[in-house]
């Protein structure tokens, strides 16, 4: 049983949401998230990312990041203006890239459910990005990004979304990167109906955001004096697991952990089957691209039904090859979005940035909810959905 609350949003007018939406906060560095509101005084980063409008090399984490934080989203409240919704509600959020379309359900989830496991997880969190986070919340006293749930599919939500986006939705964006954002409000004759639907689910999953849910739980604990209230949920947006499209997360190293191209390709050979060439995204399970000094090879891990090609890569050349024995923590990898597509690897080795670069497959859902049903943690950056929410349009004051 899966509960689901409506809630009064606060919201861009529709004449400003194309200006407020923008990218999630974690998916862009601060000289991205720079650039991408550069003119734009509306831009929701000045309130996700503020240290923008501090001087370079600002600690992203000192005081007056957070204060600025609250600032800006006073301003933005007038400016924009973002107005809060008078009656309770929940929403329909259709996202489009290409021919691909996936409606979900923009709702308040129970953080109780979180704490007791009853939403699963599949990654563990990074106290430092918990703390951001937490302070964030607490700043500007909101949840101004959604965590992004999947669901087994069900038809009784597929009816309801259905019934709920008719007739012009509340926001009808196309976002710079071409992906389009469409938002329905659900007339409140409908709520019970979305209740009903979601508590016939056996369980909720995060696909993306576990640093947003940690933290709005996190807040929860700090405001826990005030009594029961809003910060008890989570403002999150639910995909059914058919709709869903994950693309791969691919990882970069540094160095060759004191080996030469070669010597390194030996290695490799002596324990898997290499073969020179072949596409720069791998077309099956199990198989992995690898680009290094110029040139890409095709890498075929040992065959594993249940183990993820992220898990078997760590355990068979990350570790006793090039010697990354954490990886949420090595400086030594870094981790590559699959939207970026595999030229993005082939430019971060050909700069000499990185020494050799992993295309992989990528994980499925179904993957994702066999770990997470069975309490277990994928290996960090292991999914990357998209298209991605944006911030901004639907928060959640707390």
């Amino acid at each position: 049983m899966s509960a689901i609350y409506p809630f009064t949003a606060l919201r861009p007018a529709p004449r400003a949401a194309a200006a407020v939406a923008s990218v999630p906060y974690d998916v862009v560095n601060t000289e991205e998230a720079r650039a991408l509101a550069e003119g734009d005084p509306l831009s929701f980063l000045r309130v996700s990312r503020p240290e923008i409008e501090l001087p370079p090399g600002t600690d992203p984490h000192a005081d007056a990041v957070y204060d600025l934080a609250t600032r800006n989203f006073t301003r933005l409240k007038e400016l924009a203006p973002l107005v809060v919704e008078e009656v309770a509600s929940f929403y329909v959020y259709r996202l489009q890239m290409g021919a691909h379309v996936q409606s979900g359900v923009a709702a308040c989830f129970s953080i109780d459910e979180y704490d007791r496991d009853l939403i699963k997880k599949h990654e563990k969190t990074r106290p430092d990005k918990e703390d951001d986070r937490t302070r964030h919340m607490l700043a500007v006293g909101a949840q101004t990004g959604p965590v992004f749930l999947t669901y087994r599919a069900s038809t009784a939500v597929d009816a309801a979304v259905t019934a709920a986006a008719q007739g012009e939705p509340l926001y009808d964006i196309v976002a710079p990167d071409g992906v389009r954002h469409q938002i329905w409000q659900v007339p409140p004759t409908m709520n019970q109906t979305f209740v009903d639907a979601f508590a016939a689910l056996d369980s909720l999953y995060i696909a993306d955001g576990h640093h947003r849910a940690a933290s709005a739980a996190r807040t929860r604990q700090s405001l826990a004096a005030k009594g029961a209230g809003e910060h008890d949920r989570v403002l999150a947006v639910a995909f059914p697991d058919n709709q869903v499209q994950v693309l791969p997360y691919n990882r970069v190293v540094r160095d060759l952990h004191g080996l030469t191209a070669n010597e390194f390709l030996a290695s490799l050979k002596r324990r898997l089957t290499v073969t020179a060439g072949g596409p720069a995204a791998p077309a099956r399970k199990g198989d992995v691209a690898i680009y290094l000094a110029g040139g890409w090879h095709t890498l075929t891990l040992p065959s594993a039904a249940q183990s993820l090609d992220v898990d078997t890569l760590e355990t068979t050349i990350l570790e006793p090859v090039l010697g990354i024995d954490e990886v949420r923590t090595n400086k030594r990898i870094d981790f590559v979005g699959g939207i970026r597509g595999t030229s993005a690897l082939e430019q971060l080795v050909n700069s000499g940035s990185f020494a050799v670069a992993f295309s992989m497959f990528p994980v499925s859902v179904e993957d994702l909810m066999r770990v997470s049903d069975a309490g277990g943690i994928m290996p960090p950056k292991s999914t990357w959905f998209e298209p991605k929410l944006r911030d901004g349009l639907l928060s959640h004051v707390i």
